[in-house]
């Protein structure tokens, strides 16, 4: 990858649907090009999709948290598999330390927010929660 696809990249970040001529016309390159060069990025595997972004408006109306989850080791697996059926988890980030999981969660208010802790929380295998709700997300890229 070169600074070219780079700004591709960080263009496609902020509107994955720009069309290739608006691209083309910022990159300073011709539509081919940039179609060309999706399309290695895609078939190299470095862009694996593309993604809805929500509005401010949906936004406003949802309460996002992040839970940090401890999980017996040997579960950890099983507990994935059942954080990956629930559509309010957001994200999944294994990390180290005192939690194995952290889950990006959203709902539509605090008592479903609750509701989903706790569901959470009594997964077979997860040995103990810690909830931070989101309060203003300040960069998103």
């Amino acid at each position: 990858m070169d600074a070219t696809d780079q700004q591709l990249l960080a263009l496609l970040r902020e509107n994955a649907r720009a069309p290739t001529a608006e691209l083309a016309r910022r990159l300073g390159l011709s539509r081919t090009t940039v179609q060309s060069r999706i399309e290695r990025l895609e078939r190299g595997g470095v862009i694996l999709g593309y993604s809805v972004r929500t509005g401010a408006a949906h936004d406003a109306a949802q309460v996002r948290a992040l839970v940090m989850i401890a999980a017996a080791p040997r579960l950890s697996p099983s507990i994935e598999s059942a954080l990956r059926r629930l559509p309010q988890v957001r994200t999944l980030h294994s990390v180290n330390g005192v939690h194995d999981f952290i889950a990006g969660v959203e709902a539509a208010g605090v008592a479903e927010l609750d509701r989903l802790v706790d569901r959470i929380g009594a997964l077979d295998g997860v040995e103990r929660t810690s909830t931070a709700i989101l309060m203003t997300t300040r960069i998103d890229r």
